[in-house]
């Protein structure tokens, strides 16, 4: 059994959770592919070459749940579809995410994990005393290639 099979177990026991193997496939998906936005229906599409048998209604579900208990994130990358990553999986608590830079032309998606808001972030703490623990930047513009490609014509 892998390390990350074992966490996988751990955590889901730790969150009241029944240890399935959907549930396990899922999260090995996702942790496979940390630099991935997937869908639902491409999450299925994964775990299905592994486990055949699996349907849809369960990823649904299942993604639903771990979702709920904070161990996938969902996110919404303005392109009509939900997407989904791992999580912070039991790390400290107040974790920031990393922020996504989105391509307007291509459409792919880079993530960025420098955190440039905390200075932003003691500054609303001393004069308005909100605490952030949280925050989800989206940053829209055009990678290097589209650039390239926008320059040439």
């Amino acid at each position: 059994m892998s390390n990350n099979q074992t966490r996988f177990k751990e955590l889901l026991k730790e969150n009241g959770l029944k240890v399935t193997t959907q549930r396990i496939a899922i999260l090995e998906v996702l942790d496979s592919r940390p630099d991935k936005h997937l869908t639902a229906e491409e999450i299925y599409d994964c775990v299905k070459e592994r486990y055949p048998e699996i349907g849809l209604a369960t990823v649904y579900r299942t993604i639903q749940l771990l979702s709920e208990l904070h161990l996938i994130d969902k996110l919404n990358l303005d392109d009509g579809y939900v997407r989904y990553e791992i999580g912070k999986l039991g790390k400290e608590d107040f974790v920031h995410h990393h922020h996504h830079l989105i391509c307007h032309n291509c459409g792919n998606v880079f993530s960025f994990e420098d955190d440039l808001l905390e200075t932003l972030e003691q500054r609303i703490y001393e004069s308005k005393g909100f605490r952030v623990v949280d925050h989800e930047v989206k940053l829209f513009g055009y990678c290097t290639k589209c650039q390239q490609e926008l320059e040439d014509k």
